[in-house]
C-alpha cells in the first residue's frame, strides 16, 4: 500500500522530561491507525506534531514527498477531531461544517452542495438548523467529524473522540466511525488509551510506552505475537511465565491433578484455585502456583472444580518475549 506519511526519528521534550524519544513509523494511504498507550505514553503529544500544534525537537514529518515540518497547521492537508469536539456554540450545525470552507473562500454554491453531503453522510440532514446544545454526545461527534472532513483531507486525526460517550453510544460509534473511514477512504490516525477500542477498529495498532514506539502491527499479530512482555499484558490479558514467555488465558486447560499425562512439549503447573470470576460466557480462574507463580485460565462459564487443579499449556500456545 502506498505510503502517505513517513515520521522518522521525531523526539521531543517539555522542559527536562523527555515526552517522545526517537519515534518512527510510515503510516499507508487509506489507513486507520491507532496511536494506543496509557496516559503520559506521548500518543497526544506525536499528534499535535503531525497536526502542527507542536514542533519535534528532532526527527522529519514527510507526507507525499513534501516536509510537513515547514508547514503551518493551516497549510498541512490534515484535519483534527478534538475530544471535547469544539463546535462554535453561537453557529448552527449547517455554519459549524461550513466554517472552514468559508475561511478558505470556497464559493458559496459549493459550500452549499459539501456540507448538505457530508450532513447526509452523517444521516443527520434534518439537523443543518440547529445549534450543538440541541444535540446529543453522539450527534455532537457527527458533526466534528462532518466539519473535518468536508475540507477533504488527507489525513483525518482523532484525538480520543469517544471518550466523553457513554458505554453502549461509545461502542455504536465505533463501528460508525470504521464505517466512514471506509466509506471515504480518508487516512485516519487516531488515538486512545482503550485496548478494545483499538483492536476493534484498527488496520494497526502503534503501541507507545513511556515515549518509545513498542511495537507496530495489526490488532491480531499483537494479541497473538506481542513482542514485549509489556505489550502482551497491555492487550488482552496475559500471563507472564518466568522464563521469558507468556500465555493467553484462554490457551491455559485446567484438569484435575494427575489426570493428563504431560509431553511433546507441553507445560504443567499444580496449584491452587484462589478465585473464580464470572465473565458472563466465561470464566476466570485464577490459580495459584508454586514459587509464586499466579496464573489465570479462561474456562467455559458455570463449571465446577475442586481446591487443587492442574495447569497445560501447549506448546504451539507459548510466546517467546524479548
Amino acid at each position: 500500500m502506498e505510503s502517505l506519511l513517513s515520521i522518522a526519528g521525531v523526539s521531543k521534550s517539555f522542559g527536562g522530561t523527555r515526552v517522545l524519544q526517537d519515534v518512527s513509523l510510515t503510516i499507508a494511504n487509506g489507513e486507520f491507525l491507532t496511536i494506543l498507550g496509557e496516559s503520559g505514553s506521548g500518543k497526544t503529544t506525536l499528534l499535535r506534531i503531525i497536526a502542527g500544534f507542536e514542533t519535534a525537537d528532532s526527527g522529519t514529518l514527510t507526507m507525499q514527498g513534501d516536509s510537513l515540518d515547514r508547514h503551518p497547521p493551516n497549510r498541512r492537508n490534515v484535519n483534527t477531531v478534538f475530544q471535547h469536539y469544539a463546535l462554535f456554540p453561537h453557529l448552527t450545525v449547517f455554519e459549524n461544517i461550513a466554517y472552514g470552507l468559508r475561511a478558505k473562500q470556497v464559493p458559496a454554491a459549493e459550500i452549499k452542495t459539501r456540507v448538505e453531503a457530508a450532513l447526509a453522510q452523517m444521516r443527520m440532514p434534518e439537523m443543518a438548523v440547529r445549534r450543538p446544545a440541541q444535540l446529543s454526545g453522539g450527534q455532537q461527534q457527527r458533526i466534528a467529524l462532518a466539519r473535518a472532513l468536508v475540507n477533504r483531507p488527507a489525513l483525518l486525526l482523532l484525538d480520543e473522540p469517544l471518550s466523553a460517550l457513554d458505554a453502549s453510544l461509545r461502542t455504536h460509534m465505533q463501528g460508525e466511525l470504521k464505517t466512514l473511514q471506509r466509506e471515504t477512504g480518508i487516512t485516519f490516525v487516531f488515538v486512545t488509551h482503550d485496548q478494545e477500542e483499538a483492536i476493534t477498529m484498527s488496520d494497526r495498532i502503534a503501541v507507545l510506552r513511556n515515549g518509545c514506539l513498542e511495537q507496530i502491527d495489526t490488532p491480531r499479530e499483537l494479541y497473538n505475537r506481542p513482542r514485549t512482555a509489556y505489550v502482551a499484558a497491555f492487550i488482552g490479558k496475559a500471563n507472564l511465565l518466568p522464563n521469558g514467555m507468556a500465555v493467553r488465558p484462554e490457551n491455559v486447560q485446567v484438569v484435575a491433578p494427575g489426570s493428563v499425562l504431560v509431553g511433546n512439549g507441553s507445560q504443567s503447573w499444580t496449584g491452587t484455585v484462589k478465585r473464580i470470576v464470572f465473565a458472563g460466557a466465561s470464566d476466570l480462574i485464577e490459580v495459584d502456583c508454586s514459587d509464586g507463580v499466579v496464573l489465570n485460565a479462561r474456562v467455559p462459564s458455570g463449571g465446577s472444580y475442586p481446591p487443587t487443579v492442574q495447569l497445560l499449556v501447549a506448546p504451539e500456545h507459548l510466546i517467546s518475549l524479548s
